[in-house]
């Protein structure tokens, strides 16, 4: 049986890109995309090797946002949007981390999703 060969990865030349930050308080997930909506590059803090309590601190969020900055100049990208979604401490480093890479932010957009009345609270308790 003969054997496909395998082709390379292509390395995509993107110039800007929307960085999908979603900063729980027990976790941080980055998702890099196109602006199609293409999952370039991701990361998050179990990713990393991080366990615990400590997945959802600033700390290992700078060092998330480094590393993808790092992988996304390798890329070409000059320009990023950046969607912030949760509550967690998180949300910040990751875009500080991006802006000492010396990318340009050109967009910072808050996604979180709010209830307008939300679902209807529980039956008073008696006792």
């Amino acid at each position: 049986m003969a054997y496909k060969k395998k082709s390379k990865k292509v390395k995509r030349k993107v110039d800007s890109v929307v960085a999908h930050i979603k900063s729980t308080f027990n976790n941080t997930l980055v998702a890099i995309t196109t602006t199609d909506g293409d999952v370039l590059l991701r990361g998050s803090a179990g990713k990393m090797g991080f366990k615990g309590a400590r997945k959802g601190t600033p700390f290992v969020a700078g060092q998330i946002g480094g590393i993808l900055a790092k992988d996304m100049q390798a890329m070409g990208v000059k320009n990023i949007e950046i969607n912030l979604q949760g509550p967690g401490s998180g949300r910040d480093s990751v875009v500080r981390a991006f802006q000492g890479a010396g990318m340009h932010i050109s967009v910072l957009r808050d996604v979180t999703p709010l209830p307008h009345n939300g679902c209807r609270p529980p039956k008073k308790r008696r006792v």
